[in-house]
């Protein structure tokens, strides 16, 4: 008789085709507002790393590459628009796609946030669908095994 192997899905991390890892980081300072985004991105089948602010952020992101940044504007020590300027001047994520949250209500610092060159702004409160959406709307291509 054959032997068949068997694969266990390790439901504690997250795959995509081709075995790389689909990676958000998102950077909030409300912890509970954090914990819900990483929620919703953990169900899309993310990995997340999480952020207070956005000087965390950016050192986390000097040794770590991501797929799509979620965060939020105003925040200590480092503002969203800074986070994202900081993340275009990297070579190797001055693509990566932007979501930004904010509860601001005035069209100069969202304009500033475009300029900065994230990808889309999404109002707080947000509703969950929507900002799911967004997460599989950037979602990076699948890698084809062998290729």
């Amino acid at each position: 008789m054959e032997a068949v192997e068997m694969r266990i899905l390790d439901t504690s991390k997250s795959y995509r085709v081709g075995g790389r890892y689909k990676k958000i980081m998102v950077v909030e300072d409300e912890a509970f507002i954090r914990k819900l985004v990483s929620m919703i991105a953990k169900k899309e089948g993310y990995e997340v790393i999480e952020a207070g602010n956005g000087k965390d952020a950016a050192e986390k992101l000097l040794d770590t590459q991501i797929d799509l940044l979620i965060t939020d504007l105003n925040m200590p020590e480092m503002d969203g628009i800074e986070l994202v300027r900081t993340l275009r001047s990297r070579p190797g994520q001055m693509y990566t796609p932007v979501i930004m949250l904010s509860s601001e209500f005035r069209e100069a610092r969202r304009q500033m946030a475009y300029e900065a060159g994230i990808n889309e702004w999404v109002p707080k409160p947000f509703i969950t669908k929507h900002l799911r959406d967004l997460i599989t709307k950037y979602d990076p291509e699948p890698i084809a095994d062998g290729l």
